[in-house]
């Protein structure tokens, strides 16, 4: 038996405000290496505001050879945190053996990683395998930003009886290797689901969202300007050696200090006051900001590439067709979408030149190749 009840942990987590202002807090290495791992860990933070230890026990590795995680073995160990510091544990689970398993023993909330989310045929075997289950559980967004695929994962899991459960954001994978997220935050998608499902708790994964632990205080922090709920924060003994995502785990003494420092604004129950809102707002605002400068260095990689095809097949760099088709059909699209004409033609005008230039230079570097 876990040592306390789904209806009781719930509460605590619906409640997340009653704890003189602080957030709810999940911290937890993001595997569970051993035995001397876990509980040291679990020592180190037992007399910090941490409401939820987590661990992974089975990692689900992008290819094989990975550390997989301990499996069975490592549940025990959450049992001994469970015992040993009256600590409620949590795991993520990806198949229904995994839920039987992790009932088994007695873990106290269960949580569906991002990878899962991504997959309905899995979410509802998992979903139909939780039926008659009093159990929380959180719910990590999918890799990709779809807020329906997100909130169809929860109707599933509520369709089944499961309605105690929270949303953990813990961003989204992108193709850009300059950006400074290891998953990119994208806000307007979590504040959407938000405004679909107004009781819905929502967890921010600050440990996930940068892959970089110096960067996860400032994201924590945002995670709190924009109302959220709680924080997830990978937390390691010795980071620098743990066997999965060492680069974005924190040590103990580091997640203290986080929290000590971590200023929790007051949404006073009636929506967010008028500071409260306009930072709300710039915070998407600067979300949406940081996905179109994305997008730009995207689309000039593929100026680049298209420069290095017309080098090849001896073309000009300018061609007035394309161009003409673009400024007709991004006109259009910007009327459909109730924006100005002529604002996207501008700021269009202002990315094709910059990519002609582009384009010129890799021709440019023909000719002088011509001439040497």
């Amino acid at each position: 038996m876990s040592l306390v009840s789904a209806e009781a942990l719930y509460l605590c987590i619906m409640s997340f405000f009653t704890d003189k202002g602080k957030p709810f807090v999940v911290a937890g290495p993001c595997s569970a290496e051993s035995r001397e791992q876990v509980m040291a860990i679990a020592e180190a933070i037992r007399h910090m505001p941490v409401h939820l230890f987590r661990a992974g026990v089975w990692k689900p590795r992008t290819r094989p050879g990975s550390f997989e995680g301990m499996g069975e073995e490592a549940l025990q160990w959450l049992k001994e945190v469970q015992e040993a510091y009256n600590m409620p544990v949590t795991v993520e689970v990806a198949t229904p053996a995994h839920v039987e398993l992790a009932l088994k023993y007695g873990m106290d909330v269960l949580w569906l990683g991002a990878r899962t989310t991504v997959n309905p045929f899995l979410v509802q075997r998992i979903a139909e395998t939780l039926q008659g289950v009093k159990i929380p559980v959180m719910v990590k967004n999918p890799v990709n930003p779809d807020v329906d695929l997100w909130q169809g994962a929860i109707e599933r899991l509520a369709s089944m009886g499961i309605t105690d459960v929270a949303a953990v954001h813990r961003g989204f994978s992108t193709y850009n290797a300059a950006s400074a997220y290891r998953n990119q935050p994208n806000w307007p998608i979590p504040i959407e689901l938000k405004r679909r499902m107004p009781e819905l708790p929502i967890i921010c994964d600050p440990s996930h969202i940068t892959g970089n632990r110096d960067m996860v205080a400032g994201i924590a922090q945002k995670a709190m300007d924009m109302g959220f709920e709680g924080l997830m924060i990978e937390t390691h003994i010795n980071p620098e050696k743990a066997l999965s995502d060492s680069a974005q785990q924190i040590t103990p003494a580091a997640l203290e200090l986080l929290l000590s420092q971590l200023v929790v604004r007051d949404s006073k129950g009636d929506g967010l006051s008028r500071e409260m809102g306009l930072e709300y707002l710039r915070q998407v605002m600067d979300g949406i900001d940081a996905e179109i400068i994305d997008l730009v260095a995207r689309r000039m990689e593929l100026s680049k590439k298209i420069g290095q095809v017309k080098k090849e097949c001896n073309m000009t760099a300018y061609q007035p067709e394309r161009w003409n088709e673009i400024v007709e059909t991004r006109g259009n699209r910007a009327e459909q979408a109730g924006v100005s004409r002529e604002l996207i033609i501008e700021l269009y005008e202002k990315i094709h030149h910059h990519s002609i230039s582009k384009q010129l230079e890799i021709l440019q570097g023909l000719i002088k190749e011509l001439k040497s």
